[in-house]
């Protein structure tokens, strides 16, 4: 089952639990438009090479289009397409009014210079120019994507129209519009997502064990909070490499992207300044990282990690999504039925469209605000998500994902049909 499939499915249980309007179904089943289209670039060697790139506009009911944009070797149509609405129904579960979108290239940036980075990305914007802007569509960093890349598209689009637009995109260099707080807010969201969830299943933080797959921006982020907090991390893991905890004492994150940093890899020793522990750290596969005991499973990183191949191998409590669509469908039947508590992606990871949005209104104002108000206004966002989802759940006696899809869907419903729509 693809990646669009997945999400279509889980739409079909949360729609036939809350009896949602079969007319309003059928609609949201397809995206709004999609854009496929070729871009030419010109390499440092003066040959040109032509990448294939992506826009998909799901549903905007609820307000403008809003998703990030990947780069990645592995982009397709139908990855895009499933980002594309569980963007929908992210907006729409913590109640900003945005709807919902995605883009992504198919390209490797790892093998790009700096310069044909620029020039695809540039040439990116120029294919998508009719069809963004801060009332239409406002893209975002995803995988492989970051300030300086959405500092090039603003700026690309802001020559085309002949004027500066700073929120036609997010997730900008502060200098060029950019919010306080948002390299963080993935992971900032999710930390007080997980303080809420101990406090539901009487966790003591400094009893409970966990693993995060994943090490960029927003693993690091949400590991480093957590490790505050006085959570074991006893293992990690990145597209390279993996490291277990034996002894289960904990590891700081710190240490563990300084050693990343100056080897190149995430290594089978955990060092403090100079010296190595090589004994009780072990190097593991990605596989046996997400099979290993623990209280908190993290999926970080891609989608499809836990497939029906190894949900009856993981051994978590709790999996708590901050990647997108890592816990495919026939997965997640198999994890309810072991009573793994799954907190869904469309929660746990909305931190970062919670201040994507408080960036463009903080551009479409001019007005600026501290870290400190934009942490206070996304705690504020989580929290109130979080136990509205969890209302839901017990309401309709289900799982945390459904119950995180009846909110979003019972939200862009009642949108919809107040336009006269289904």
């Amino acid at each position: 089952m693809n990646s669009f499939a997945n999400t279509l499915a889980q739409l079909k249980k949360a729609a036939e639990l809350i009896k949602l309007n079969p007319n309003i179904y059928e609609i949201l089943k397809s995206p709004q438009r999609i854009l496929q289209f070729s871009i030419p670039v010109k390499m440092d060697d003066g040959k040109w090479k032509v990448f294939e790139g992506y826009r998909v506009q799901y549903n905007n009911a609820r307000g403008p289009f809003k998703g990030g944009i990947r780069y990645h070797p592995q982009a397709d149509l139908n990855e895009v397409k499933a980002l594309a609405a569980l963007m929908t129904w992210k907006c729409a579960v913590v109640n900003v009014p945005l709807g919902g979108g995605k883009g992504g290239i198919k390209v490797d940036p790892k093998l790009l210079s700096s310069g044909e980075l620029e020039r695809l990305t540039r040439g990116y914007v120029r294919a998508i120019k009719d069809f963004i802007g801060p009332e239409k569509d406002i893209p975002a960093p995803d995988v492989n994507t970051n300030p300086m890349i959405m500092g090039w598209m603003a700026d690309e689009y802001s020559q085309l129209v002949g004027h500066p637009v700073p929120g036609v995109v997010t997730g900008k260099p502060l200098s060029l519009g950019g919010s306080q707080g948002r390299e963080a807010a993935t992971g900032q969201g999710a930390f007080y997502l997980l303080q809420e969830l101990a406090k539901k299943l009487k966790l003591n933080p400094k009893k409970t064990t966990l693993i995060i797959q994943g090490f960029g921006n927003v693993g690091y982020h949400f590991a480093q909070l957590a490790f505050k907090e006085g959570y074991k991390i006893i293992a990690v893991a990145d597209s390279k490499g993996s490291i277990y905890d034996k002894r289960h004492k904990g590891m700081d994150p710190k240490n563990i992207r300084h050693t990343k940093q100056s080897r190149g890899l995430i290594d089978g020793c955990y060092c403090v300044g100079t010296v190595c522990d090589c004994k009780n750290y072990k190097r593991v596969t990605t596989k046996q990282l997400l099979e290993l005991p623990c209280d908190i499973l993290v999926p970080a990183a891609l989608e499809n990690q836990i497939t029906r191949a190894n949900a009856g191998k993981i051994k978590a409590k709790v999996v708590l999504e901050l990647a997108n669509g890592p816990v495919t469908t026939e997965a997640d039947e198999k994890l309810n039925k072991k009573r793994i508590t799954v907190v869904p992606d469309i929660l746990a990871n909305a931190g970062g469209v919670a201040v994507s949005y408080f960036e463009w209104l903080q551009n479409l104002q001019n007005s600026y605000w501290s870290e400190q108000e934009v942490n206070k206004k996304l705690a504020e966002i989580m929290v109130k998500s979080f136990h509205e989802v969890w209302q839901q759940k017990e309401k309709h006696n289900t799982d945390l994902r459904t119950a995180a899809y009846a909110v979003a869907l019972s939200r862009v419903t009642e949108v919809m049909q107040a336009k006269g729509i289904g």
